[in-house]
């Protein structure tokens, strides 16, 4: 499967870096970019699915460099995110009346950003809603029913599938059993808060066969977290 590129055009080596360090995490194929003038070359070799563009860049700045882009016959319909340290009004105005598909002011959380991403290409017909997840080299396919990891599909029960498919649509966040037991199992079903353990482990037995345990991770106290990051 190819995944969805993402050109990440940012002059601040490490917020390029985090960003396709996060975007690589959500399942995209992102590629880190200093210039508009190398973005150029890049986009000469191939064209992304999505930009991910700082408005202050050196030389040529983000938001010309997004006006030109929206001018140029084949490249006008790549939708384009827009980073900016610029809340002011006519600031978000002017970015979205030159073809910004969104705008996403400095700080922000890498979380909310993937989620824009998602939407906004979904809006432009890129990806389907959530038929299929993607988060690293773990793919979840609602439709077909399967779970595969790297080129292994994976055997899990009807139960650690609907498990797996709210932890990859909820990653890095810490869910108590209560609240797994709800979104997973239903609050119509009485289940008692140890079944979620039962099926913690047996996600993390299956997992495990391929080194890959660690995702299911327990928050003393809390509850559970699904996370690529240690």
């Amino acid at each position: 499967m190819t995944r969805i590129s993402v050109l990440v055009v940012e002059d601040e080596d490490a917020i390029r870096d985090m960003l396709v360090m996060v975007l690589e995490q959500a399942g995209f194929n992102a590629t880190g970019i200093c210039d508009a003038e190398q973005a150029n070359k890049s986009l000469s070799d191939h064209q992304p699915d999505l930009i991910v563009l700082d408005w202050m860049l050196p030389g040529i700045s983000g938001v010309e460099w997004a006006r030109r882009l929206k001018k140029d016959q084949f490249c006008r319909e790549i939708p384009i995110i827009l980073l900016t340290a610029r809340g002011e009004e006519e600031d978000k105005v002017r970015g979205l009346e030159i073809g910004a598909d969104d705008y996403m002011t400095k700080p922000f959380s890498p979380k909310e950003l993937v989620a824009r991403i998602r939407a906004v290409l979904r809006r432009a017909g890129k990806i389907q809603d959530l038929a299929q997840i993607t988060l690293g080299d773990i793919i979840l396919d609602t439709e077909q029913h399967r779970l595969t990891l790297g080129d292994k599909q994976l055997e899990v029960s009807p139960t650690e599938f609907r498990l797996m498919q709210f932890f990859m649509t909820h990653p890095d966040k810490v869910y108590s059993r209560t609240q797994l037991l709800d979104q997973v199992w239903g609050r119509s079903v009485y289940i008692e808060e140890r079944t979620v353990d039962v099926h913690i482990r047996r996600l993390r037995k299956i997992l495990a066969e391929y080194g890959r345990e660690d995702l299911v991770q327990t928050v003393r106290g809390f509850g559970y977290r699904f996370s690529l990051i240690d």
